[in-house]
C-alpha cells in the first residue's frame, strides 16, 4: 500500500508542470450556456431554411411540364449559390450596414472577422454568433430569386435569369431590406413585418410579377380568348414540395425569434401551423365550391398561403387570430389564382398569388389582429407594402428591361415547344418515358 501511494504521488508530481500549461492554454472565459442553446436552436433554423430550396424546387417542377423539369432543377440550385455568395460578398452589409441614414448604407465588401483578442467574439449577440447571424440571413435572401422562378418557368432564358437573380438578390433585397431590418426608415416608423411576408415573399412577388407580364404567357396558354390549362406533370413530387416547405418554415419563422427562448419559439411555431392548417381548409373549400371538384393544387397553394400570411406576424397571433389569418389566405390564393389567369398573366405555379397577393394580406393582418392593432398601425403597414412594392417592382423592371435589351429574356418558339431541358441543357429529366414514348409512336 505504501508502495502504490508513492507512485501517486510521484505521478501528481510529474503531471503538475502540464496540468499548470493546460491551466494557462484554456481560454479565460467560453459562451455561455444559454449563447450556445440558441446558438444551436439558430444553426437547426438554418438547416430547415435551406431544405426550403429542396421544397421549391420540387413543387415548381411538380406544378410544370416534364419536358421542363432539368431546367427547373438548374435554377433551383444556382439560386442558393448565388444567393450566398452574393450576400457574403456585399449583400449582409448593404442590409445590416450599422448607422446609416435609413434609406441606403453599405458597411464594406466581405465579411470581418469579428475578434477581441484573437478569439471569435462572443458578445455579437445574445443569441447568436456572427458567423450564424450571416447563414441564417443569407438562406433568407436566396428565397427572393426562387418565387420570381416559379412565375416565369418554363419560358425564361437560363442565362438572363441567373442575371436577373444576382443583381436582384445581391443589391435589391438587402437593400430595401435595411429599410425594416436594418434599423432604417420604416422600423423607425414602427413596420412590422416578423419573418418576412413582405421583406422576402412580396419582394420575390413584385418581382415575379413584373417578370411574368414582360415574359407573355406560354406557347397555347390563351388562345382566342379561351384559358387552357397546362397541368404539371407530377401531383406527388408537387406534393412532397409543399411538405418539405411547411416543415422549412418551422425553421423560416421559429429561427426568426432569434433566440431559442421557449415562450417564444413554440408560440410562433404553432401558430404557424395553425394557419398552414387553415389555408389548406380555406383553399379546398373555395376551390370546391367554385370548381365542383377538390383541386389538390389549390389545397397545396392554400397551405403554402397560410404560411406565408402569418409570417409577418406569427409571433403576434393567439389560435384565433392565426386560424383567421390562415383561412382568409387560403380563400384569397383561390380567387387570386382564377383572376390573374382572366387577366391573361400566366404563372405556371400560382407564385403570385401565394407570395405577393398573401404576402401583401399577412403583412396587413398585424394591423388587425396584431399587438398593436388599430387603423395607425394599418395605416404603418399599408405605408410599408406601398413602399416596398414599388421600390421593388421599379427596380424589378429597370433590370429585367436591361437584360432584355442585351442578353433576351425568352428562349424562342422552337425551344418552348421542345422543352427547355433538351434546348438549355442537352438533357431529359425521363429519358426513359421519352424513348417510351417514342417507341409507341413508331408502332403506331
Amino acid at each position: 500500500m505504501k508502495r502504490f501511494t508513492t507512485i501517486l504521488t510521484l505521478m501528481f508530481i510529474l503531471a503538475l508542470p502540464l496540468l499548470v500549461l493546460a491551466e494557462e492554454a484554456a481560454p479565460a472565459a467560453g459562451p455561455s450556456l444559454g449563447l450556445t442553446i440558441s446558438n444551436v436552436w439558430m444553426m437547426v433554423a438554418t438547416f430547415l431554411v435551406f431544405i426550403m430550396h429542396l421544397g421549391f424546387a420540387s413543387l415548381e417542377a411538380g406544378l410544370t411540364q416534364s419536358k421542363n423539369t432539368v431546367n427547373i432543377l438548374f435554377k433551383n440550385t444556382l439560386i442558393p449559390a448565388i444567393g450566398l455568395l452574393t450576400y457574403a460578398w456585399f449583400g449582409f452589409n448593404l442590409m445590416y450596414p450599422g448607422e446609416f441614414n435609413g434609406i441606403f448604407g453599405f458597411a464594406g465588401f466581405g465579411l470581418p472577422f469579428p475578434t477581441v483578442e484573437g478569439a471569435l467574439d462572443l458578445a455579437y449577440n445574445e443569441g447568436y454568433t456572427y458567423w450564424t447571424d450571416f447563414l441564417f440571413q443569407g438562406m433568407f435572401a436566396a428565397t427572393a430569386a426562387t418565387i420570381v422562378s416559379g412565375a416565369v418557368a418554363e419560358r425564361i432564358k437560363l442565362n438572363s435569369f441567373l442575371v436577373f437573380s444576382a443583381i436582384y438578390v445581391g443589391l435589391v433585397y438587402p437593400i430595401v431590406g435595411s429599410w425594416k431590418w436594418g434599423g432604417g426608415w420604416l422600423d423607425a416608423m414602427g413596420f412590422y413585418d416578423f419573418a418576412g411576408s413582405t421583406l422576402v415573399h412580396s419582394v420575390g412577388g413584385w418581382a415575379a410579377l413584373v417578370g411574368a407580364i414582360m415574359l407573355g404567357a406560354r406557347k397555347g396558354k390563351y388562345v382566342n380568348g379561351k384559358i387552357n390549362p397546362i397541368p404539371g406533370h407530377s401531383m406527388p413530387l408537387a406534393t412532397i414540395g409543399a411538405f418539405l416547405l411547411w416543415l422549412g418554415w418551422f425553421g423560416f419563422n421559429g429561427g426568426s425569434v432569434l433566440s431559442a427562448d421557449p415562450a417564444l419559439v413554440s408560440l410562433t411555431l404553432v401558430t404557424t401551423c395553425i394557419a398552414a392548417a387553415a389555408g389548406i381548409v380555406g383553399a379546398m373549400v373555395t376551390s370546391w365550391m367554385i370548381s365542383k371538384k377538390p383541386d389538390l393544387s389549390m389545397v397545396l397553394n392554400g397551405c403554402l398561403a397560410g404560411l406565408v400570411g402569418i409570417t409577418a406576424g406569427a409571433d403576434q397571433m393567439g389560435l384565433g387570430s392565426s386560424f383567421w389569418i390562415g383561412l382568409i389566405a387560403g380563400i384569397l390564393v383561390v380567387i387570386s389564382v382564377m383572376a390573374i389567369d382572366r387577366m391573361r398573366i400566366d404563372d405556371p405555379v400560382g407564385a403570385l398569388s401565394v407570395h405577393l397577393v398573401c404576402g401583401i394580406w399577412g403583412t396587413l393582418a398585424v394591423g388587425i389582429f396584431g399587438a398593436m392593432a388599430g387603423m395607425k398601425q394599418f395605416g404603418i403597414q399599408l405605408l410599408g407594402v406601398g413602399a416596398y412594392g414599388a421600390a421593388s417592382a421599379i427596380a424589378a423592371l429597370i433590370i429585367f428591361s436591361l437584360v432584355k435589351a442585351t442578353m433576351g429574356l425568352r428562349v424562342s418558339e422552337e425551344e418552348e415547344v421542345e422543352g427547355l431541358d433538351v434546348g438549355e441543357h442537352g438533357l431529359e429529366a425521363y429519358p426513359d418515358l421519352a424513348l417510351q414514348s417514342s417507341a409507341k409512336s413508331s408502332l403506331l
